[in-house]
């Protein structure tokens, strides 16, 4: 039998401060709680713990309700694809240092044009301008850092902005697109480097950045700072700089234009046109040359 002096019954003292008597009871769970631990609603007063269990599950509710890339932003915003590529990128390099075995790594995934002209003379390797991207050259080790710094640099603003397959098209097609203009102007050369797909990402990012009405002029100033180490360096292919930022201008421009919910059906089918209009001009322009 409940106690008639109050200070006898700990249901009249609040659970979270049992040396304060109250009498009000949270709306949600019922137990006892002080002026201190009330918060008003509506219909009543409820306590932290029950406060704090609504919120929860009102953000919970929210982020299901949100579309596309907002809703994948709340979920998750670490730059996975992003760290996924420095280290395969990184672990090849190490294999790339080992004798004998480092150059045949080179070897096999390395761009030259010939590998995408049938009958040039070389195996018809398309893949290779994807694959080039993954390999650097091993006398100059500041040229994998720089690409990985900025790889990094760029993929954690991003990668979540766009989300994690989104940013690897990005990535994928800057790196052909690199490739195709080595095809188109530097017939004779052969090229490694992650330098395309980064570009991409630089310009796309300026793009992107510019609709949404973010700072971009530190953007521009690193962009105008590589545009002039990409002419002045010596051994650099500034045609793989070249043909990955445009390719990230282009596609930057259609993330930007195809941001709605309803039009993201249209953004992927651009984003493959992109990539086999890069691949057919590779295979068929570059031909010419070998006439």
């Amino acid at each position: 039998m409940t106690s008639a002096d109050p200070r006898t019954n700990p249901d009249n003292f609040c659970y979270r401060h049992p040396d304060r008597q109250s009498f009000v009871l949270c709306q949600r769970c019922l137990r006892t709680i002080c002026p201190e631990c009330q918060t008003p609603l509506p219909v009543g007063v409820i306590c932290p713990e029950c406060l704090a269990e609504q919120q929860k599950g009102a953000r919970s509710a929210e982020v299901r309700r949100m579309p596309g890339r907002f809703a994948r932003k709340l979920r998750s915003d670490r730059p996975v694809v992003t760290y996924a590529i420095m280290i395969v990128t990184l672990a090849i390099y190490l294999v790339q240092l080992i004798p004998v075995v480092g150059g045949a790594v080179t070897g096999a995934l390395a761009f030259a044009p010939p590998y995408v002209v049938p009958g040039s003379g070389a195996p018809f390797e398309p893949w290779r301008m994807l694959t080039v991207a993954l390999v650097h050259s091993t006398p100059l080790p500041f040229h994998v850092a720089l690409n990985m710094l900025a790889l990094w640099a760029l993929g954690r603003s991003l990668e979540p902005l766009l989300g994690k397959a989104r940013f690897l098209a990005l990535y994928a097609l800057s790196a052909i697109g690199g490739s195709v203009l080595v095809a188109l102007i530097a017939p004779g050369s052969a090229v490694v480097g992650a330098s395309g797909a980064v570009w991409g990402l630089l310009t796309a990012m300026l793009i992107i950045g510019r609709h949404v009405g973010a700072n971009i002029l530190p953007i521009a100033i690193l962009l105008g700072i590589n545009l002039v180490f990409s002419f002045v360096g010596a051994g650099v292919s500034w045609q793989s700089h070249i043909g990955g930022g445009l390719v990230g201008l282009l596609a930057g421009f259609v993330f930007a234009r195809t941001r709605a919910q309803n039009r993201q059906g249209l953004q992927a089918l651009l984003l493959v046109a992109v990539g086999i209009g890069l691949i057919a001009i590779a295979v068929t322009v570059p031909g010419l040359l070998y006439l």
